[in-house]
């Protein structure tokens, strides 16, 4: 692609993602179109430049013990990395595709049975090649979190790069 286009495209692209209700839908469809985060019922809850929540209902069949109603860990990686993803796609203006490359969790409590748990990531640090995000799940009660992670996440393509032309430019002539 021609820089200069590149250079519009992404211009266009950030102010576009800007707007409040923009990061939101885009943050909502990326939880949607993930079959993975779908089948968990995952939901965007916020989206700002580089914060995202997120949630996932309790369900009887996303516990991974019955004897105590606990949700199962990974329900809770997975909304822990998918919130923290797209926290870190956020960050970049436009936004840039993105890969976990690393995530710690400290699991600091189990779930209380019957409730939410709610993800809630933030990017702290950007570089040019990795985004660093920090990110606390509870459930309900932000100041006792069940859990506790640090990520980070390399850069790929901007979306200006991969968005076919249709989409991110108005036709001309209408």
């Amino acid at each position: 692609m021609h820089p200069m286009r590149l250079a519009v495209r992404s211009a266009l692209l950030g102010l576009f993602f800007r707007l409040p209700l923009v990061r939101w839908y885009a943050a909502h469809r990326m939880f949607a179109t993930v079959p993975h985060s779908r089948r968990l019922g995952m939901k965007a809850i916020k989206a700002g430049p580089g914060r995202v929540s997120a949630r996932v209902d309790y369900r009887e069949d996303l516990v991974g013990n019955p004897a105590t109603g606990y949700l199962h860990a990974g329900v809770l990686t997975s909304l822990i990395d998918q919130t923290s993803g797209a926290a870190a796609f956020f960050s970049l203006d436009p936004p840039h595709f993105v890969a976990t490359l690393d995530l710690r969790i400290d699991h600091l409590r189990a779930a209380a049975p019957g409730r939410a748990l709610i993800a809630e990531a933030e990017s702290y640090h950007v570089t040019s090649a990795i985004i660093f995000v920090r990110c606390i799940a509870h459930d309900g009660d932000r100041a006792n979190p069940v859990a506790s992670s640090v990520s980070c996440f390399m850069r790929m393509h901007s979306m200006a790069e991969r968005l076919p032309v249709r989409y991110a430019l108005p036709r001309r002539g209408r």
